[in-house]
């Protein structure tokens, strides 16, 4: 199902049994695989791929030539730079031991999980199986091999965790204030004021006093 408001290129390949939420936007030359669901307010660039069965949520935005496999799952107001790659075979393989070129029944496929608010940087990799947290941002041209907590800030080949970022992506500031060690354990977001907790590897939002 196409809304009446989507957008879509003639030079766009939609596949039937798509479906695509209000005010989506597809752009040149996009190919969109049947099953796919994609919310309101989306924005698919120039030359990117969105894989059979994949879904995204509401104003989530998918930059040129990014490649978006099955299964992949992607919340909402989700940023996914250009030419970003998530994969779906942990043991790729053509062909069998025998020669024969492997088929649908041959792999199983695993997908990429990106929870609300993250974004994922130009020309990075998340390598399935694999979640990103609410909220994180992965540096351009990381290589995501393992789970990304909320909030964090991962950076390298294979990416780890450099910081912590809040919900507008700005870094957030140490609050060491109170703390013997000289250790943070709460964070402060520079553009609202929002205090953040460290809990155990994670970060979580610190309920209003």
């Amino acid at each position: 199902m196409i809304s009446d408001t989507a957008v879509v290129q003639p030079s766009a390949d939609i596949d039937e049994g798509v479906t695509l939420g209000d005010r989506t936007r597809v752009w040149h030359l996009a190919q969109v695989r049947t099953g796919a669901v994609l919310g309101a307010d989306c924005n698919i660039g120039r030359g990117a791929y969105i894989g059979p069965g994949v879904t995204l949520g509401d104003a989530c935005k998918v930059q040129n030539y990014a490649l978006v496999y099955e299964p992949a799952v992607v919340g909402d107001g989700v940023f996914i730079g250009p030419a970003v790659v998530f994969t779906n075979d942990e043991f790729p393989r053509a062909a069998n031991p025998d020669g024969s070129l492997k088929g649908a029944d041959d792999w199983h496929a695993v997908g990429v999980t990106v929870e609300r608010g993250a974004s994922i940087g130009a020309r990075a990799v998340c390598i399935a199986p694999v979640t990103i947290g609410e909220w994180a941002l992965v540096a351009a041209g990381a290589v995501v091999t393992k789970d990304v907590p909320a909030h964090a800030l991962v950076a390298g080949v294979p990416a780890k965790r450099i910081g912590w970022v809040g919900r507008t992506g700005r870094p957030l500031t140490a609050d060491a204030d109170g703390n013997s060690d000289g250790h943070a354990t709460e964070w402060v977001c520079p553009d609202t004021g929002e205090r953040y907790v460290v809990d155990g590897e994670r970060l979580r939002l610190r309920s209003p006093a």
